[in-house]
């Protein structure tokens, strides 16, 4: 039911159109988060033009179709390109972001009635706890798709992600897949240096998940990594993927470094990053 199914060279031309987007969004404003945002580009593009089924006919409950909840809420600017360019909503919106009276606010909710999305996102630590919660209604509903999360590395700081990943095993959640960010940078410097989290792999496998890695900025590596993690669904485990990725990719002076977390380029900087993400037919709003 995905209304799209691009091929591996179609979702690189709408990954560079969704980074051209991001950074012209927050540069408008002079206010939000590029470098997440930019770094998890092509896991959104991949779900919502290849991996996901859905409807841009939208729902809220999501019957009979895959949902997604962002967790780190404060990366909008990617998710509303994304559900913009894949026709939830006009895409000339995207011009509103974070401004007065907009549906298009710095962390995504639902009192605005933005098509795609279900909850309100960015108090950090909640969204393993939510998705686990839908996906235990589609059992219960014998609704047979799948729920997908996204969390930061940072985030997993939180106990409640804890909690959520002990509840999900106990109770053999299998029909969700979450994702974790691994850039390794957050609000305050490196996860390293912050406070560390060690081996993941390990911590989830022994909370009972089944772990997978993948890289979160190549698709030719990605879309495997998500589809094998689809194989991993109904096996009495919960799923994880741990997405190695690069704060800022796609714009080198962006790259790697926290200090990209929350802050917006100048106009001359905004000039070479879209020198940077050329596009074969770029629709800027």
């Amino acid at each position: 039911m995905n209304p799209h199914n691009k091929s591996i060279e179609e979702l690189k031309d709408i990954a560079s159109q969704v980074r051209r987007d991001i950074v012209r969004m927050v540069h408008a404003v002079n206010s939000g988060h590029p470098g997440g945002s930019l770094g998890c580009t092509d896991y959104f593009v991949s779900l919502y033009f290849k991996i996901m089924n859905y409807s841009t006919d939208f729902k809220m409950n999501g019957e009979g179709e895959d949902l997604f909840f962002l967790s780190n809420g404060h990366i909008s600017p990617v998710w509303y390109s994304t559900l913009a360019r894949a026709g939830f909503f006009d895409i000339k919106e995207l011009a509103t972001f974070r401004k007065l009276n907009s549906r298009l606010q710095g962390h995504p909710a639902t009192e605005e009635g933005l098509e795609g999305i279900r909850i309100a996102s960015g108090s950090l630590g909640q969204g393993l706890s939510v998705a686990v919660g839908a996906a235990q209604v589609k059992k219960l509903n014998k609704d047979n798709n799948l729920v997908y999360v996204l969390m930061g590395d940072g985030e997993v700081e939180e106990g409640q992600v804890w909690e959520a990943a002990m509840y999900a095993a106990h109770h053999k959640v299998d029909n969700i897949i979450a994702t974790i960010d691994l850039n390794g940078q957050q609000i305050d410097g490196s996860t390293e240096e912050v406070m560390d989290l060690g081996d993941l792999r390990k911590k989830f496998e022994a909370f009972g998940w089944t772990v997978l890695e993948t890289s979160g900025n190549n698709f030719e590596t990605l879309i495997p990594g998500l589809e094998q993690a689809k194989a991993e669904t109904g096996k009495g485990k919960p799923v994880m993927l741990l997405m190695h990725t690069e704060m800022g990719y796609g714009v080198d002076f962006m790259m790697g470094s926290h200090k990209w977390h929350g802050v917006a380029p100048n106009d001359e900087q905004l000039e070479i990053a879209l020198q940077q993400l050329m596009v074969k037919h770029a629709s800027d709003y």
